[in-house]
């Protein structure tokens, strides 16, 4: 097994913009002597005086002793060039994006340390195999990938390049470790990790929105409020950036020659087009500034209370994703007086049942992938309402519904006044399938279990990284096995109906994760 660097190792950091500066904060923190160098003295000096205020700061807030943060910050050294290195243990690159320059630097590196220093690149998008190519020694250099801000985020991608040695992947695994982040490994592939799974929350959230599912406010609140995703995908690149978000997935499209999967959305090219790249300047899917309002996320009128509802659900069969909000329902609507009947408890082994809501003529289901349109035509009933996947019923104040364009305007209340009678906020969505919040998990879901399937990283690590690297609210496998893989199935391949596109292709793992056992088949083992 593997062991961290000794304390007692040097650490330098080449590169002192926001991701080198942060690096070197959390080596010096850890215990270690860093080395800071640029090719410009002054941003040195800048990045060691801000990242002392930054030790100040925590001092502030009780996270860091006074003793502890002078210790730290005495451990903070300039280096005039890249002969001072000579005596690093690791050397961690976070210089500007390009092969060309990343290769040239640690050629000269590597006439610089001594034979067992380990050299590692912060890349977040090229290849570690291509950056190591030309070295005499390629199996020492390693993918460090941290996030940014580096001090806050836990999550450091491991990423081996296919000469990568397994014993310098795994010293970093434990240094990082060492340091109080959250590593992973990971294979040298494009978007490693993090920006291959996560390319379907903003793919799919830009589908919506072309599709007129709704605005990108309401499309952010249901994410947010109903997926609990701690920011929506339209606020989100606003935040990123527009003309780099759309540089990532331009760039992991061309890098899998042109996989539907990755296609970059128009929507999203116009705005680069326009200028319009978000906070940084002004104006994205949202406009920012001074006396700016923002707007607000669609939510249906108040509907008359139901006096009766029904539950149909199979006997003695749990169903995750349904019943946590038939539980807070059936509480909150016992506040009014209103107790839900179970007259039709079907047969579980009955496979073609699902569970449902009922009031006022209206079927109410979990989306399955179908639109609610397509479901009320093929179950022959035209009153049919959906209802978006929600993480935590009990703590989303908003629920997203979905009807038919059969459904009557009677049957349409009745499901708005049971949701809100509940306490609910209810959006509508226009009927698309698989609305937002499930269309979306599924995706993440299969695009993650396919990067296992690939060999890229194991389901546990893909789930730590989208957790700890864009903080989701729960790892999409984790996810997937809590809705059900049956269901995340049928949801992609209702999606490939609907859409007639390679894009929703299911994933090899999940199809034979439902083969070897279709009733219970998970990702992860309880």
């Amino acid at each position: 097994m593997a062991h961290a660097l000794d304390k007692g190792s040097v650490i330098a950091v080449v590169g002192s913009g926001a991701m080198g500066a942060g690096i070197a904060q959390v080596a010096a923190s850890a215990g270690h002597q860093v080395l800071v160098y640029d090719t410009r003295p002054e941003a040195v000096t800048k990045a060691i005086a801000g990242i002392g205020k930054a030790y100040d700061k925590l001092v502030e807030k009780g996270r860091m002793g006074a003793a502890e943060a002078d210790l730290a910050r005495e451990r903070l050294r300039p280096a005039a060039s890249t002969a001072e290195l000579k005596d690093a243990a690791l050397v961690v690159e976070a210089i500007v994006e390009d092969l060309d320059v990343k290769r040239a630097l640690f050629a000269e590196l590597e006439g610089i340390v001594g034979p067992d220093c380990i050299l590692a690149t912060n890349t977040s998008s090229i290849s570690v195999t291509a950056i190591a190519a030309q070295l005499q020694r390629p199996e020492r250099l390693v993918g460090m990938h941290f996030f940014n801000p580096v001090p806050l985020m836990a999550l450091v991608e491991v990423i081996s390049g296919v000469a990568t040695d397994q014993g310098v992947a795994d010293t970093v695994y434990a240094t990082a470790e060492a340091w109080g982040k959250n590593p992973v490994h990971a294979k040298s592939t494009p978007g490693f990790i993090v920006n291959r799974v996560a390319r379907p929350y903003y793919a799919e959230g830009l589908r919506l929105l072309q599709e007129q599912a709704a605005d990108a406010a309401t499309l952010d609140a249901v994410m947010r409020d109903c997926g609990a995703f701690r920011m929506g995908p339209f606020e989100l690149m606003d935040l990123i950036g527009h003309d780099v978000n759309f540089s990532v997935t331009q760039s992991v499209f061309k890098a899998y020659f042109n996989d539907p999967r990755f296609t970059p959305s128009v929507v999203q090219q116009e705005l680069v087009n326009a200028g319009f790249l978000g906070r940084k300047s002004g104006r994205g899917f949202y406009r920012y500034g001074e006396g700016v309002t923002a707007p607000a996320a669609q939510a249906e009128p108040l509907a008359e209370r139901p006096s009766t509802v029904r539950i149909t659900r199979k006997r003695d069969v749990a169903d995750p994703a349904f019943d946590p909000l038939l539980a807070v329902v059936t509480e909150r609507l016992a506040e009014h007086g209103v107790t839900p009947s179970h007259p039709s408890l079907f047969d579980g082994s009955d496979t073609k049942e699902e569970p449902a809501f009922h009031v006022h003529g209206a079927a109410i289901y979990l989306t399955d992938g179908r639109s609610a349109t397509q479901r009320a035509a093929d179950d022959n009933h035209p009153n049919t309402v959906l209802f978006d996947l929600m993480l935590d019923p009990a703590k989303s104040p908003r629920i997203a519904l979905a009807r038919a364009d059969q459904c009557s305007e009677e049957a349409w209340q009745g499901a708005v006044g049971l949701f809100q009678a509940a306490g609910f906020t209810v959006t509508r969505l226009d009927d698309v399938p698989g609305m937002a919040v499930m269309r979306t998990v599924a995706m993440l879901a299969n695009e993650a279990a396919d990067a296992v399937n690939q060999g890229v990283c194991n389901a546990r690590a893909v789930d730590i990284a989208m957790q700890k690297g864009v903080n989701y609210p729960r790892g999409p496998l984790a996810w997937a096995d809590q809705v059900g893989l049956r269901h995340i199935a049928a949801v992609l391949h209702n999606l490939g109906q609907a859409y007639g596109e390679d894009r929703y292709r299911m994933s090899p793992l999940l199809r034979r994760k439902l083969a070897a056992n279709a009733a219970g088949a998970r990702f992860h083992a309880i």
